[in-house]
């Protein structure tokens, strides 16, 4: 009974043809003129006129074992086949980058047309049907063997670059663009990918690996380069080579997991990724209190729910775009101030500033010129509103309720200001 570790049966083997002791030691002596008619054929295959000569050396290794394997396994009597993997073992593991599979198949046909063009020399009265046989079926098992080894490799190599993913995308999460980040890019072919987006949502209901596969040819087929890592709860893709991310991951979007989906600003290259990481986690944290938002969303859209949630990089933002643009016209920040604070009602923004409603008109449509938002889209107006709040919280010198401020009955220097009695200290009413 085959254990779960244990290879199935299968049938056995038919039979070889069997050779007479005459052609088999015919051909264990003539195993150098073998040897030298398959690197004959070799060299006239550009693909190997065109390696390095420590790689020809090596493919001419793995020749001369094919031919010595061949002769041992003529010598096998036996129904079961041995194990001709083995051929491939005097290479370098480094050997199956330099060469493909297909060319490795071509070293095989070499070898077995070596031999096939001398069948005629070696077999003895009626072995040529029989040696021509065997040399098809050790053909056989050749490339099988190739294919195994090659196979073994992209298994390795996968799981290896699984783990350099994960690394990277690790980095760029933590913002630590240091030489290690850069050399397992590089190893990726990150390293001069360019522009970088960085998105991030829920995990979908499958395996990570799965979930990164698909994810990495769906973006794909949009052209785009993807580096993808599941931590728990959220999937974090970094897409590369696109300027169009929004709608790469609006056509992807089915490949996370449910609930809000957040796209990082565009920056020129993975080593300022750290920069798009932030802002799609810190929205994907902060998505939640915006419960219509659309998926996906671009984390500037979630400036208000971030600066709420405490996203310091988010609130300096929302300050540098739209408060101190404003501060600088002291015309458009009243403005905007009464606006926001009547409602967004015209008419009473316009008898609070004794100007005509088209004057505020015209400066409502200054205001989004400068700042790029409509106050009188109910969201928009949410989001200056906010910025206002937080702008003038990060000047705290200019408050009006400061000590000592106009305006203020308490203010100092004033012994009769009114509603203080003498001899008692204003702060204390």
């Amino acid at each position: 009974m085959a254990t779960p570790f244990s290879a199935p049966r299968t049938p056995s083997a038919p039979p070889r043809p069997r050779l007479t002791v005459a052609t088999r030691r015919r051909i264990e002596r003539s195993a150098g003129i073998l040897s030298a008619s398959a690197l004959r054929r070799m060299d006239a295959l550009d693909w190997y006129r065109a390696l390095s000569a420590e790689d020809r050396s090596w493919v001419g290794l793995v020749a001369q074992a094919g031919i010595g394997s061949f002769i041992s396994w003529l010598r096998s009597d036996g129904r079961e086949q041995p194990i001709t993997v083995d051929v491939f073992g005097t290479a370098p593991k480094e050997l199956t980058r330099s060469i493909s599979l297909g060319q490795t198949l071509d070293l095989v046909r070499s070898i077995v047309d070596a031999v096939e063009e001398e069948v005629t020399q070696f077999a003895a009265n009626g072995d040529e049907q029989p040696l021509r046989e065997s040399v098809l079926r050790y053909s056989r098992e050749i490339a099988f063997a190739a294919a195994q080894v090659y196979a073994e490799a992209a298994e390795a190599r996968g799981a290896w670059d699984a783990r350099l993913e994960a690394l990277v995308v690790d980095a760029v999460l933590r913002g630590e663009a240091d030489d290690s980040m850069q050399s397992r890019a590089t190893a990726l072919g990150w390293g001069s990918v360019a522009p970088v987006t960085v998105v991030a949502g829920g995990t979908p209901p499958r395996s990570p690996a799965e979930a990164v596969d698909a994810l990495r040819r769906a973006a794909a087929r949009h052209g785009a380069e993807s580096l993808a890592a599941v931590q728990r709860r959220r999937f974090v893709v970094i897409l590369g080579g696109t300027t169009d991310a929004m709608g790469v991951v609006t056509d992807i979007a089915g490949h996370f997991g449910d609930g809000p989906l957040v796209v990082g600003p565009t920056v020129p290259h993975l080593f300022a990724a750290g920069r798009s990481a932030r802002a799609a986690l810190s929205g994907l944290a902060a998505a939640p209190a915006w419960p219509e938002a659309p998926r996906p969303i671009l984390a500037d859209e979630l400036l208000p729910e971030r600066v709420l949630s405490g996203d310091g990089p988010a609130r300096r933002t929302l300050v540098d775009r739209i408060y101190h643009p404003l501060e600088a016209q002291p015309a458009l920040l009243r403005t905007a101030s009464v606006f926001l604070e009547t409602g967004c009602a015209l008419e009473a923004t316009a008898r609070v500033l004794f100007v005509h409603p088209n004057t505020v008109r015209y400066r409502l449509g200054r205001i989004g010129v400068l700042i790029g938002y409509d106050l009188t889209h109910p969201r928009e107006a949410h989001t200056v509103l906010l910025a206002l709040a937080v702008g003038r919280l990060s000047e705290p010198t200019r408050m009006p309720w400061r000590a000592g401020a106009p305006g203020r009955h308490d203010a100092p220097g004033r012994a009769d200001a009114p509603g203080r009695l003498p001899g008692i200290p204003g702060g204390l009413l």
